[in-house]
């Protein structure tokens, strides 16, 4: 006999959108009878392991809405990365509890987990289905066209460099702003979209999926200055070498690894500062600032794609009826149909666990330091509605008296 039992949790980062998804789930589940308890896990995957778990079935729907509306991860997240052994200790926590479907939202790491629980499942022969809901505002996560939580911030990301270009413009110099992104350009790419006049910034963008030469990137540097007379750059965190060596480590003194043995990149200002000065030191310009964005674009509150927010609660609630409908477990993907029309797929674990998308060629430009036509035509529908725009002054000059 069916327990109609259920658990959903989010694990990874937090974005603008991820509680939509999670609402999503808990608000479609209720529209099935057999469905009799709706269980969140705290603190994503450890929350399962530590039997750390709160009963949504007694949440209202309104106030289910108003969190759905509010960034970050409201069950809150983790960063453990289960290995199978883990994986073993969260099944014999879901069969304890007579849990027979498993939603986790998250990105590559945590399809890889769901893929891993759902093997351990059927080696028990434990009627246990598991669906990945997808989340990263990275937006690599393999056979989809793009992925909840990355129009947000790329919509965060665009207009920070709006705002960056405006104030370069008043005060010119060099600025230089560091953005999220390991192996993934993304989200550093967004920043072309602040673009409006042929000579705003960002003037150049330098992403993990071209080699970074520091000479080539002084050169650049010093081209567009002379050029604009200033100099506005976005920079992927993931920058590296011709050996894969990430910049932020070879620039720096002294680095700091994660658990994995991952040189820290997101939450130190380290790149930005390393990059100014040898910009300073090498072409001599006296007026250049840093900035890393670090965790701003993942949660801004003010900040959210409609278009986001939409399709991060449809992929929830189709989760749910792949789980109920489909037979089959599985990963939950956006593919798009039109412009602009997307459709929900659910594709095997398999596919998706443990494997990283990187922008594709077509989406940069011949000199690796911008960003394509295609690939602003595949973003903008993505930003969502009412971006803000900017503006110029159309001046009349007046003949000089004085200074003829």
């Amino acid at each position: 006999m069916s327990s109609g039992k259920i658990l959903v949790a989010q694990g990874g980062g937090p974005t603008a959108v991820i509680n939509q998804s999670l609402a999503g789930v808990v608000l479609e589940a209720r529209r099935f009878r057999d469905v009799t308890r709706i269980y969140g896990a705290m603190h994503g995957v450890r929350g399962i392991v530590n039997e750390d778990l709160v009963d949504l079935t007694q949440e209202t729907s309104h106030n289910l809405e108003l969190v759905a509306a509010t960034p970050s991860s409201a069950l809150g997240s983790t960063r453990d990365k289960p290995d199978a052994a883990y994986c073993a200790e969260i099944f014999k926590v879901l069969q304890a509890h007579e849990i027979e479907q498993f939603y986790y939202i998250g990105g590559n790491d945590s399809s890889d987990t769901v893929r891993i629980v759902s093997l351990e499942a059927q080696k028990a022969g434990y009627p246990l289905r598991c669906i990945h809901i997808p989340k990263t505002i990275d937006n690599d996560l393999v056979g989809n066209d793009h992925t909840p939580g990355f129009p947000s911030a790329a919509r965060f990301v665009a207009q920070a460099f709006a705002g960056a270009n405006l104030d370069n413009a008043s005060l010119p110099g060099v600025y230089v702003g560091v953005v999220m992104g390991r192996h993934a350009g993304f989200l550093t790419a967004a920043a072309a979209l602040g673009k409006k006049f042929p000579d705003d910034g960002p003037h150049l963008i330098y992403l993990p999926e071209r080699v970074f030469a520091l000479e080539q990137f002084l050169a650049d540097v010093k081209a567009t200055y002379v050029k604009y007379g200033r100099c506005v750059i976005a920079v992927s965190e993931g920058i590296h070498d011709a050996s894969g060596e990430a910049i932020a480590s070879l620039l720096a003194k002294e680095v700091e690894r994660d658990a994995h043995g991952n040189v820290q990149l997101s939450g130190t200002g380290a790149l930005a500062d390393l990059l100014c000065d040898e910009i300073k030191a090498k072409l001599g310009i006296k007026r250049v600032r840093g900035d890393t964005f670090g965790y701003l674009q993942r949660s801004f509150i003010g900040c959210v794609s409609d278009v986001d927010q939409r399709e991060a609660r449809e992929v929830g609630e189709k989760a749910v009826q792949f789980a109920m409908w489909g037979g089959r477990d599985g990963s939950v993907a956006i593919k798009r149909t039109g412009f602009y029309s997307v459709d929900y797929e659910l594709m095997a674990l398999s596919d998706v666990a443990g494997k990283t998308r990187v922008m594709e060629d077509e989406f940069i430009s011949a000199s690796g330091t911008g960003v394509t036509d295609a690939f602003r035509m595949y973003l903008r529908p993505l930003l969502g509605s009412g971006m803000p725009d900017a503006f110029r002054l159309r001046p009349a000059p007046v003949e000089k008296i004085l200074k003829k």
